[in-house]
């Protein structure tokens, strides 16, 4: 990845190779400001801390140029994003002026072919196995975990099952990660941001027409300060998750002192109000944590819907759970019963979210003989996920492993790829599990 600029005036050129002359470890600019920052390792006291003007709105593009503009270290930004998208994307940045005002404008140019509909466990997989410190790792697996349940609960589907539309494309892969790549490199433990601007009309997403804010940033600022007003779309769910996700609510700047001011530039330019992200670096007072705790069990509330079935032929069942799971089910299943006069039967049980239940109702009368479904409402608490990927006699097997306190506790291989690697090897089934089990029994306890 390289990192290039548009052709400017004389004067922002000049300007470009002062940003650009590194001092101590981070982007100076003598001229024609001063920002005034030096390594986080130099610092008698490196308990940096940053406030988030987000008033005008915030994308994930925008606040990675604030952050740079505010001294983040360009080279430990295009490095991870590099480790995670190689040879990908080239980062591009350009001095622009929003409503009079100075401003950073970063471009993500892809280098690929892309495609923009990612699902999370892809995503999570791709942070994972990349060569980043653990910190940039952590916080982009959780600002991603948290659009996953963003658009689950937007969209009444399971975690695990959404596909990313447009968070899911390289400039959105690249804008999280820089981020995060950004915070860590200028130290920063403490993150606040005040009241987020989220727009107004309408905007054209990969859904159709959508009112703004669209359902995934409605879900994300739930209990966060926000303002209406502005045309169009302010803020982004990438820039909503990662102010969210990485930072606490202080509505107002706090007491403290500024060190460095960073300034990021969205697309447009709107003469009534400046299209920008502010970043104020320095030590300000209260409790703003650079990243919120993330619980590694997470609580959910679920339905169970249930039906007691005696007639249907046995050969049915696979296709009657397969179908529920694909319509949205987090879990079903068969319990065998006895029921009146002797009659052997089942209880089909599914286990799903509040959103979907209606749709899934409807799909179990449909697909199995039944007179009544009964539901309860049930809390669903799961460990964080993630996937990797094993060899087994020479091809990859994914395995899924659940996660408490950041250490493996399960490690399941996926029938799926052991099916796959019997057929194309010519080995039993039996035999794939066996080697592809000992794989994943051997990251259990890992941290």
């Amino acid at each position: 990845m390289r990192l290039t600029g548009t052709v400017w005036t004389l004067a922002t050129h000049v300007e470009r190779v002062a940003i650009c002359f590194r001092r101590g470890g981070r982007w100076t600019a003598d001229w024609p400001y001063d920002r005034r920052v030096t390594s986080a390792d130099s610092r008698p006291d490196a308990s940096v801390t940053a406030w988030v003007d987000a008033r005008n709105g915030v994308a994930g593009d925008m606040l990675l140029a604030a952050l740079l503009d505010a001294g983040a270290s360009l080279d430990a930004v295009v490095g991870a994003v590099e480790a995670v998208l190689p040879a990908t994307v080239r980062l591009e940045v350009r001095q622009v002026r929003r409503a009079g005002l100075r401003a950073l404008k970063l471009d993500v140019a892809k280098l690929a072919e892309d495609s923009p509909h990612r699902d999370w466990t892809t995503i999570r997989a791709m942070l994972s196995a990349a060569a980043v410190p653990e910190p940039v790792r952590e916080s982009a697996t959780a600002v991603f975990r948290a659009l996953a349940d963003a658009e689950a609960r937007a969209h009444g589907v399971d975690p695990e099952r959404v596909h990313f539309h447009e968070v899911g494309a390289w400039d959105s892969i690249a804008d999280v990660v820089g981020v995060c790549a950004a915070l860590h490199d200028l130290g920063i433990v403490r993150l606040g941001c005040g009241v987020v601007g989220l727009g107004s009309g309408t905007v054209q997403v990969a859904h159709g027409e959508m009112p703004v804010p669209v359902p995934a940033v409605v879900e994300l600022a739930k209990g966060w300060p926000v303002v209406s007003g502005g045309r169009g779309e302010l803020a982004t769910p990438t820039g909503m998750a990662l102010v969210t996700t990485l930072g606490v609510s202080q509505p107002e700047l706090p007491p403290g002192l500024i060190e460095a001011v960073g300034v990021g530039a969205g697309t447009r330019d709107d003469p009534e109000r400046p299209n920008v992200v502010r970043v104020l670096v320095g030590r300000f007072e209260g409790p703003a944590t650079a990243q919120r705790p993330q619980p590694d069990v997470r609580r959910e509330d679920a339905i169970v819907l249930a039906a007691n079935v005696d007639d249907l032929d046995p050969r049915l069942w696979p296709e009657v759970l397969a179908r529920l799971l694909d319509a949205g089910a987090a879990d079903a299943w068969l319990t065998p019963i006895l029921m009146k006069k002797g009659r052997p039967a089942h209880t089909l049980s599914v286990l799903c979210s509040t959103e979907v239940a209606p749709e899934l109702r409807r799909l179990v009368f449909e697909l199995v003989p039944t007179l009544g479904v009964r539901e309860a409402p049930t809390t669903k608490w799961a460990l964080d996920r993630r996937w990797e990927t094993a060899t087994v006699l020479g091809h990859d097997v994914r395995i899924k492993l659940g996660l408490l306190d950041g250490r493996v506790l399960t490690a399941t291989p996926e029938f799926e790829d052991v099916a796959s690697v019997a057929a194309t090897t010519g080995r039993p089934q039996r035999e794939v599990m066996a080697e592809a089990a000992s794989a994943a029994s051997a990251l259990i306890g890992r941290a």
